[in-house]
This record gives structure tokens, sequence and C-alpha cells, in this order.
């Protein structure tokens, strides 16, 4: 279900609004605009969805309008044109005291720089959304308390931001976010003016706090790393409008024109490429209504010679060969289960590929990818692993190439 729903957006900064904006709908370009009329067009024509529960990422170089749309979901800027629905609610509509209840209850907001008062503790930095809302002192800080743990911050209540490191006083901005417990977190570049590895450190700590908390979060970052690690889907921008939106897969395997090819060609494919991309349907029997003879019919019929064998509740039981199956048959026996093979190699379908090359050469079956209950629901083989990774070397080898010969051209001109 959709969370939050934007359509047709626009942002144009100037005097003459009206007329660029009449312009840019017409087709006029940004510089053009800006020459006519003295207006910048600082979001052009954006639709998306946030559904409940996921991060999504916009990104784009500076200048294509992320944090401006950002700004323009809880209205610190106002758009030109547009609607943004909030359960169902234009907000573009609000007035000034519904727009107030809308932040303090159901969105809130984790800026880059950090914005906690100095003369504060993180106790009373992280209480302050509360307190401007009116929330009882005892209930505030309560809440502030249960924020301040989920972010790791425990024993560092009294602190000021000045005896934090960097990382740690975005904590605090996170927590306060956190202890207002909206439904909502919009997190403006929130992790880059900190230090790679903090930044890392951060990522992986937002990832654990979603998996249990389940907020919906729409983050800016120009980072593309980063929007693929923490991302669901992807808005990628350029020069306020939307490019592509995608799965990290989708924008590394179908980049939808040559500026998403730039952003993302120097990308590890094989750390974001996954099982689940990979995987092909297997031949299946399940116990204990199948025996050896459905097995055989079934392994002769698509030309394999192993078969996986699920229980009841479609889950893996292991895998049977042939050989083994046919002598059952001949037995006259019925019970798959003393030949089946219980030494399967298992993932799930979110693994990146790059992390099964191991199992796929050690194993001698291929790998079975197993949903959240065990069930199987697809296997990877070892050919299909080398052969997506010996793309992603392919293009390596071809980029290094193709900048191999600009050099040699360059130094060529210059004799």
């Amino acid at each position: 279900m959709e969370a939050i729903k934007v359509r047709n957006l626009y942002k144009i900064f100037g005097t003459k609004t009206k007329q660029a904006l009449k312009q840019v709908q017409q087709g006029m370009g940004k510089e053009e605009i800006l020459k006519k009329t003295g207006c910048t067009v600082g979001v052009n024509d954006v639709s998306f969805e946030v559904m409940r529960g996921e991060i999504f990422v916009l990104m784009g170089l500076s200048g294509s309008g992320k944090s401006t749309v950002l700004r323009c979901l809880n209205r610190l800027i106002m758009p030109t044109s547009g609607s943004i629905e909030l359960d169902g609610t234009d907000i573009v509509k609000m007035n000034q005291e519904e727009l107030l209840k809308m932040r303090r209850s159901k969105m809130s907001m984790v800026f880059q720089h950090f914005g906690l008062f100095p003369h504060r503790t993180t106790v009373q930095n992280v209480e302050y959304g509360l307190e401007i809302s009116g929330v009882e002192k005892g209930e505030r800080n309560e809440k502030a308390l249960k924020a301040i743990e989920q972010v790791g911050l425990k024993g560092y209540e009294n602190q000021r931001p000045n005896e934090l490191s960097g990382g740690m006083q975005q904590r605090v901005g996170l927590a306060r976010a956190l202890a207002n417990d909206s439904e909502i977190l919009l997190m403006d570049e929130a992790f880059s003016a900190l230090d790679p590895l903090i930044r890392s450190n951060l990522q992986d700590e937002l990832l654990e706090l979603q998996s249990e908390l389940k907020k919906t979060i729409v983050f800016i970052t120009h980072d593309l790393d980063e929007a693929l690690k923490l991302g669901d889907r992807i808005g990628i921008l350029k020069d306020g409008k939307v490019v592509q939106i995608g799965t990290p897969e989708e924008i590394l395997t179908h980049p939808a024109d040559d500026y998403v090819r730039a952003f993302v060609q120097n990308v590890d494919r094989t750390k974001i490429i996954t099982a689940g991309t990979l995987m092909r349907k297997p031949p299946t029997v399940q116990l204990p209504k199948d025996g050896p003879k459905v097995a055989n019919r079934k392994m002769e019929k698509i030309g394999v010679s192993t078969i996986y064998v699920l229980d009841e509740q479609r889950k893996l039981v292991g895998v049977a060969r042939i050989d083994d199956t046919v002598k059952l048959e001949e037995n006259k026996s019925k019970d798959l289960r003393s030949v089946v093979i219980n030494d399967v190699e298992t993932t799930t379908r979110e693994t990146p590929i790059k992390y099964l090359l191991g199992k796929a050469l050690e194993t001698r079956y291929p790998i079975a990818v197993l949903d959240e209950k065990e069930r199987l629901i697809g296997i990877v083989d070892r050919a299909s692993i080398m052969a997506e990774l010996s793309s992603d070397l392919e293009n390596e080898q071809e980029e290094g190439q193709s900048v191999g010969e600009k050099v040699e051209a360059e130094e060529a001109g210059s004799e």
C-alpha cells in the first residue's frame, strides 16, 4: 500500500513562476526558461509512489532536484504545482494548522547537518520534538530514552553534542526522529558528512533498525553505493526530472539511458545481482505422495539426472539421483526417503551471487533457493553464476581497454 503518492510535481524558483511553469509544461528547456524569465526549474513533472515500510532512495548529482523534492514532501518548500498525497490527503492543500499536526505526528526529518542544540544534552535534544508537541515530561523522557537505546547511545544520555563524535551526533538526530514515532522518515544526505567507515556502520545500523521498525523512509543521496545498499527502490533524477525508478537490480541490469548507464558502469554488479535474478524452476517431487516412478518420469521428460524432494509444506528435504530412483522402481519400492541426499547447499533470494561462487564450486548439485519459510522457490547452478561473473569481468576489461586506447591516442597526438 502506498504511504506517499507524488503526482506531476513542479517547483520553480523566481518571481515569474506562472509564466515559467507554462513554458516548462510546453517542453521548454531549463536554460532557456532561466534566460527568458529569470526563474530556476528545481523540480520538473516528478511522479512516484513510496510504499509502506520501504526505503525509497532519491539520488542524483548536485542540482538534480533531489533535496528540493524531499522538502516538498513535508512542505518546507511549497510546490509550484502538483499533488503530494499522504494517506490519501493532499498536503499541498493543507492549511498551517493541519501541516503542523502532520509534521508532528506523521513525518520526521533527519538532516545532513545534525541540527543539535549545543546547550542541550543528548536526551534533551531527543526530547525536543516531543516537547514542542506538548507531550508530558515523564512520557517524553521515556520515549527519548527508548530511542537513544535503539540507536546504540545508551550511556551517553547526558553528554552534550561537543562531547560526541560526528557519527554519534548523527545517531542523536536519528533518535530524535524515532522518538516522535512518526510513520515516515525523511533523510536528507544524512550520512554524507561522515567518514567512510562511520558512514558504512550507520548504513548497517539503519538497515538493522528498519528490519525491526518497518518505517517508511525517503533517503536522499548522491552516492550510488549507498543507494544500492539502502534502497528497496531507487529514483534517479537529472535536471529536476525522474530518469528512472527501479530496484537496485533493475537499475544495474536495465539502465534507462546513457545518464544512468554512466552512473552504474563502475559498480561491481556481482554484489547486487542476486540468486533471485538467476534462479530457475527446478523439477520436484513431494513426499509422501510421490514415489520413484513419478520421480523417474519427471527426470526423463526434461532430461535431468537429479530431482528435488519436498515435504508436504514444500520445504526442501534433499535431492534424489536417477540411478538411485531407477533401482528403487526396479525393486518395487514406493518410498523415496531411503535415497534422498540431504547435503544440499541452500541460499536465499536476496543473496548476491558474488557470495555464492565458493558454494557453487564445491557442491555437486545446483544451489537451492529457499524463501523465509524454507520452501524451495528455485535453484541456481554453477554455470549461471560463472557466466554472470565472466560477463562482469569482460565489462571491466572492455572499460579498461577503452581507457587504455584513449590514453594511447592522446600520447600519439602529443608526439
